[in-house]
């Protein structure tokens, strides 16, 4: 009997902590969607342009954005929710604060989270997150812009997009491979309507710093040429000097040599998570720099030099201003497009299906003519 009264209170016991532990987990995620919901009541203030019986919060908010660039760590954005709040609650318009809800129940319901809420709620910046940062800059009129009517990107049954113009598709559908799509039937990719396709040349390691050829690059080269499929190349850049990155551009034009191709060649930067990365601790301006070094000996050589990169590449890790001669191919996942400056290219999706290619593979959406 006594084992059997240790046994219930053990019982109890585990069944408290249980209970606890549920209690806390409700806590944590109230907790968090309060965050969300009170971040994007602060955002709407600025740039929504509505009338509001006070502003203290907005000249609060002006007070420390005076840099161009902003960065919130989370504990800021914290206490700057704190504060806000605090100040707002009493002061906001029933119509006002009817309004926000409103919207943030509608992009809620729609899965959005909080970086896509705030995109909304500041039209005129670029907001990037990176490692737990958000970061604002405001969009310049001193770089060209993209031209394209977003509503014209319209994708078909099978995901695949195209632009629609005066009755008229006027887009190329294309693809980037590498040795990760294994084996490619050439054949079949052409015979789905895949117009060019950049094929990985080489990389160089981001912690030894050897430079290596892509081990499907002749192949996938070959097979793509011999199937009327036009072809531009992409180096993974991993450059920690001019001079690296002068090498990278030489390695590239070396292995194109045999073969004629029509579109770019193209300096792939991007991040590497790997905390031994030799490139982790480079500048802004450094990147920068050795980009402009390979893409000026590309062109030096004949080729036309593109970057590749995401919304971290062209914001975070790169100087825009200094590379508005070359031409860019941006990777974004989400539709409409973000991005608010001049791209040539959009890799759209890395999840495509094209026949000839097991497995997924990036999809790319262009209007470039190939070069004669």
């Amino acid at each position: 009997m006594q084992d059997m009264n240790l046994r219930s209170k053990r019982h109890k016991k585990k069944r408290r902590r249980s209970e606890n532990g549920i209690l806390v987990g409700s806590i944590v995620l109230c907790l968090v969607t309060l965050t969300a919901i009170t971040i994007t009541l602060i955002m709407v203030f600025r740039y929504r342009s509505i009338q509001m019986e006070n502003t203290v919060v907005m000249n609060e908010l002006e007070a420390v954005r005076m840099d161009e660039t902003v960065t919130y760590t989370q504990g800021e954005v914290d206490a700057m929710i704190a504060s806000a709040v605090t100040e707002t609650t009493d002061r906001t318009t029933q119509e006002v604060r009817s309004e926000i809800l409103n919207k943030m129940k509608e992009l809620m319901l729609t899965g959005d989270g909080a970086l896509s809420m705030l995109r909304y709620f500041y039209p005129d910046e670029i907001v990037v997150v990176d490692a737990g940062e958000y970061h604002f800059f405001p969009i310049s009129d001193d770089l060209a812009h993209h031209t394209y009517d977003l509503s014209k990107f319209i994708k078909d049954g099978n995901e695949v997009m195209s632009y629609y113009d005066n009755g008229q598709w006027i887009s190329r559908k294309g693809i980037d491979v590498s040795k990760y799509q294994e084996e490619i039937d050439w054949e079949l990719v052409a015979g789905d309507g895949v117009e060019y396709a950049f094929i990985r040349l080489g990389i160089r390691g981001y912690t030894k710093g050897e430079i290596l050829e892509d081990e499907n690059f002749k192949d996938n080269i070959k097979g793509a040429l011999r199937n009327d499929v036009g072809v531009g190349v992409y180096f993974f850049t991993q450059a920690v000097s001019v001079e690296e990155a002068e090498e990278e551009a030489q390695f590239v034009l070396d292995a194109l040599e045999p073969y004629p191709i029509d579109y770019p060649v193209v300096i792939d930067v991007e991040a590497v998570s790997n905390t031994n990365a030799r490139t982790k601790d480079l500048t802004k301006e450094e990147r920068t720099a050795f980009c402009i070094a390979f893409c000026e000996k590309i062109k030096a050589a004949g080729y036309t030099p593109m970057i590749y990169g995401n919304m971290k590449t062209f914001m975070l890790m790169l100087d825009l201003p200094q590379l508005e001669a070359y031409d860019k191919w941006v990777a974004f996942y989400e539709e409409p497009m973000y991005y608010p400056y001049a791209f040539k290219i959009w890799q759209y999706t890395d999840k495509g299906k094209v026949a000839g290619i097991e497995g997924d593979v990036d999809l790319n959406i262009s209007f470039e003519e190939p070069e004669d």
